[in-house]
C-alpha cells in the first residue's frame, strides 16, 4: 500500500524527533547504530533532507566531542568533490569517503557513521542529483550545529 505524502512526512518527523530524544531504533543491523538514509529519498524530499540533518546532529551531540572544524574540513572536501569535473566526480567523491572513514576512525565520530554509509550510495549510483543532496545534507548538518 502506498503511503501519502503527509504520512511520509509525519513519520519521518517522528524519527527525527526520537533521534533527538536518543529513542530512535535504527534500521541498521551495527548493535542499534544510526539508521541508514534513503538516498532516493533525499533526493526526492527536501522534509526528508532536513529531518536527517536534524538527526544526525542530535546524535552528534549525545554521542561525539567532534569539533566544528573537523566537520567544516570535511564539507569543505564536499564541495570541492561537487566541484570536480563530471569524468572526475567519482573519484573524487571515493577519495572523500574514505577521508570520511578515517576522520570517524580517528576521532570516534560514531555519529557519522549514516554519513559514510551514505556516501557509499551515492558513489555506487554515481547521480550528479545524489552528490548535490549528500552536498545539500551536509551544509545542513554546519549549519544546525553552529
Amino acid at each position: 500500500m502506498a503511503e501519502t505524502q503527509q504520512e511520509t512526512r509525519s513519520r519521518e518527523t517522528r524519527a527525527a524527533r526520537e533521534a533527538r530524544s536518543g529513542r530512535s531504533q535504527g534500521r541498521s543491523g551495527d548493535r542499534g547504530g544510526p539508521p541508514e538514509i534513503d538516498l532516493e529519498k533525499l533526493i526526492a524530499d527536501s522534509l526528508y533532507l532536513d529531518n536527517q540533518a536534524h538527526a544526525i546532529v542530535a546524535r552528534m551531540r549525545d554521542m561525539d566531542s567532534g569539533t566544528k572544524s573537523q566537520l567544516r574540513r570535511l564539507y569543505n572536501a564536499v564541495r570541492r568533490a561537487c566541484r570536480a569535473p563530471e569524468a572526475e566526480r567519482q573519484h573524487h567523491f571515493v577519495m572523500l569517503r574514505a577521508r570520511l572513514a578515517y576522520t570517524i576512525a580517528r576521532h570516534s565520530l560514531r555519529s557519522l557513521d549514516s554519513l559514510e554509509r551514505l556516501l557509499l550510495q551515492v558513489t555506487r549510483k554515481n547521480d550528479p542529483r545524489g552528490y548535490e543532496r549528500f552536498r545539500d545534507l551536509f551544509e545542513a548538518i554546519i549549519a544546525y550545529n553552529e
